[in-house]
């Protein structure tokens, strides 16, 4: 019995392993890569039509780059809570990384699957879940290199 029973297993193992075989998504590598480029070339491209449109309002560089930043994040957080940007970061993949609308969805994305919490303990709890550990690095990273910069001006 202890053979059959060994039998058995191995046979339910190549079963499972077949399962898992043909269940298993199949990707291809270089229409993952096209998909992104081109999620992350349109985002990019928003961006510019949106910092071409300010110039030609008269805008300084520094308000169309304002402008730019802030209608971006505002698209991306309106596109995340109507659901279409994470159906848009499924397909597009790592295109839906761009740094600000990847950020403006890693904020609102927790706010938004919280919500049914509350206010405090739902969205300001949650908040930054994703964008928390960013946020920390960041400003650690700035004040270290800051502190680095101001001992080499000390010593130069």
């Amino acid at each position: 019995m202890d053979h059959m029973d060994k039998i058995q297993k191995l046979k339910q193992q190549k079963q499972y392993e077949e399962y898992v075989k043909k269940k298993t998504p199949r990707h291809n590598v270089f229409i993952d890569m096209f998909k992104a480029f081109l999620l992350g070339g349109a985002i990019c491209l928003l961006g510019q039509v949106i910092f071409h449109y300010c110039e030609m309002q008269g805008l300084s560089a520094d308000e169309c780059s304002n402008w730019t930043s802030l209608l971006l994040v505002l698209f991306s957080v309106l596109l995340t809570g109507t659901g279409i940007y994470p159906r848009l970061a499924k397909w597009g993949g790592a295109g839906a990384l761009v740094p600000i609308t990847g950020f403006a969805n890693s904020v609102a994305a927790p706010a938004i699957e919280y919500k049914k919490e509350g206010q405090v303990f739902g969205i300001g709890c949650k908040i930054f879940t994703i964008a928390g550990p960013v946020i920390l690095y960041g400003i650690f990273t700035s004040w270290a290199l800051g502190f680095l910069y101001w001992i080499w001006t000390l010593v130069k």
